[in-house]
């Protein structure tokens, strides 16, 4: 709200007034965020919460009391964004969904009581299950969707198996505590269980092929009965009951009655916010970890556990590939080069620290192929190199060009080269083909360098939208409002974020130098030769205590 105009502030208030507006919140791994849109898709209001997983019995976990208070704080501070700036009390709203970090375990048994900590998608105890899985339907079921921590904790012969009746998400959850409703948008839906992209249900052959699996059939219950129904995109999903209301916002202010959204995944929202929903479109989503996503044309030939296989939020059959490792090492680097300056004196702020070494990796002193330079980003394990755990390091050989261009050309290299494994198995090995990409996350804040190097990683074009950075939560908010369109004729979700969202959304466009391509193409190939270094530093170096 950085307007002081007192008309547009009169009209934001009058749409608030009439509930021509709509309400995204997105629960992030580190925050809470909510955002409020009006009929022109801009935000008017929001707000947010911090917060942090925590390891419980060796576990990932967010207690339901975080939970809820964090959802209660992000509306409040943007209920209270709403009073300050317009001066309403805010009792109704459009249309409301939530959305979520995807995959992880949340189960309860008939009386709607939680079983076990919640289990987010963080914990990778459940390789057992993803491998056995993956084999019996031929389909890749990474380690933390949700069939793969309920067959898991079957395998194990835990105590509450027997007695689960429902299971669903982080977005699921809440949604279903807000409306009584236990649905999932198709898209967090393909998070839990894959999705048939023709019908847009579970597919039926995986149900039957889980449910005869022995120590399943010995089970009390069927999968398709505790599985959440799934969505798509603009159709109803319950209404905010009293109770619902009062969870949400406990000041009694917000009326219950308000229409919710199918409640989506963060890859959803992703795609949303990046209006990459059509076929051969996708998005890269850089931050803490990276994922590349495509909307693919067809179902891919093979199994492939580079490639997790979800779906927009209108079910179309969505290629990810998704790396745990992105900026940690980049930023620990960049962090060494400011205690640099400060020593000498001269201290930058981080906007110009990090603009000044990444305009360097496409500057003439840096060669193509980061003159012999390599370096691996992994701080943690990452599946897509086959590490369990990670020791980042910097490698070159000793006739290598060492400069500053170089070693940092050689650091946004490496930050996206484990994404390109994924990457590359769709478009290399099944002929994947992808119109654009469109790249979001704080490393494209330095206009030009992330998306031109990006560029030549995939070899696509890369386009960078203005609207990019608002976010999973406004992504979501697009979705609840698509509930007053997606019955107008001939609106679909690709038609409809096209000809409303993004109509006259700016955006900047990077398209491949093949000489870039090329260099990249030389660096990757010595990046893949040398991984067996990363796992002899695994074996030789322990972790610290």
């Amino acid at each position: 709200m950085a307007t002081n105009d007192s008309d547009q502030v009169a009209t934001i208030a009058e749409k608030i007034r009439a509930g021509k507006t709509s309400l995204g919140i997105e629960f992030g791994s580190t925050r809470i965020k909510a955002v409020l849109i009006d009929d022109t898709y801009a935000t008017i209001a929001s707000g947010d919460y911090s917060w942090a997983s925590h390891l419980e019995n060796g576990l990932w976990s967010y207690s339901l009391e975080e939970i809820w208070k964090g959802v209660q704080t992000a509306y409040a501070t943007m209920a209270n964004d709403v009073h300050t700036a317009y001066g309403e009390r805010l009792t109704k709203i459009g249309h409301i969904g939530f959305s979520a970090m995807m995959h992880g375990y949340l189960a309860f048994d008939k009386d709607g009581e939680l079983l076990v900590p919640f289990r987010t998608w963080q914990n990778t105890n459940t390789h057992e299950a993803h491998e056995k899985l993956s084999e019996l339907f031929q389909y890749n079921i990474p380690e933390r969707w949700s069939i793969a921590h309920l067959y898991q904790a079957v395998l194990n012969k835990e105590e509450h198996v027997s007695k689960v009746a429902y299971f669903t998400t982080l977005a699921g959850y809440v949604h279903w505590k807000l409306t009584g409703e236990k649905v999932l948008g198709v898209g967090d839906a393909s998070g839990m269980f894959p999705i048939d992209p023709t019908t847009h249900t579970y597919e039926t052959s995986f149900i039957e092929k889980f449910d005869a699996l022995p120590e399943v059939a010995a089970q009390p219950w069927k999968l398709e009965d505790l599985l959440p129904t799934p969505l798509v995109a603009g159709t109803p999903a319950g209404k905010l009951t009293e109770a619902g209301a009062l969870l949400l916002d406990p000041s009694g202010t917000l009326k219950p009655g308000i229409t919710l959204a199918p409640p989506e995944g963060d890859a959803g929202t992703g795609m949303v916010a990046t209006n990459s929903v059509r076929v051969r479109t996708g998005n890269v989503s850089a931050g803490t970890s990276i994922f590349a996503m495509v909307v693919l044309e067809h179902k891919l030939e093979r199994l492939h556990p580079e490639v997790d296989l979800v779906t927009t939020p209108a079910g179309d059959l969505a290629g990810m590939s998704h790396a745990n490792n992105f900026t940690s090492d980049l930023n620990a680097w960049v962090g060494l080069f400011g205690q640099f300056a400060e020593a000498l004196g001269t201290p930058v702020d981080a906007g110009t620290l990090y603009g000044t070494l990444f305009r360097t990796a496409i500057s003439d002193d840096a060669d193509r192929n980061c003159g012999g330079l390599i370096n691996y980003p992994f701080r943690s394990g990452e599946f897509l190199a086959g590490l369990e755990e990670g020791r980042p390091l910097f490698a070159r050989s000793p006739e290598a060009h060492m400069n500053l261009a170089n070693f940092m050309r050689a650091q946004l290299f490496s930050a996206f080269s484990p994404v390109k494994i994924g990457m590359d198995v769709m478009t290399k090995d099944e002929h994947v083909q992808i119109d654009s990409l469109v790249g979001h996350g704080g490393i494209f804040a330095t206009p030009k360098v992330a998306q031109k190097i990006l560029a030549a990683a995939f070899n696509t074009p890369i386009k960078v939208m203005a609207t990019a950075s608002e976010g999973g939560a406004w992504g979501m908010a697009v979705l609840a409002d698509y509930l007053w369109h997606a019955n107008e004729e001939r609106t679909n979700l690709a038609d409809y974020l096209d000809g409303r969202v993004f109509k006259d959304a700016s955006s900047v466009t990077e398209v491949p130098d093949a000489r870039d391509v090329v260099g990249f193409e030389d660096f990757f190939a010595r990046f893949t030769k040398g991984l067996p270094i990363e796992h002899a530093a695994v074996a030789a170096i322990p972790l610290e205590d």
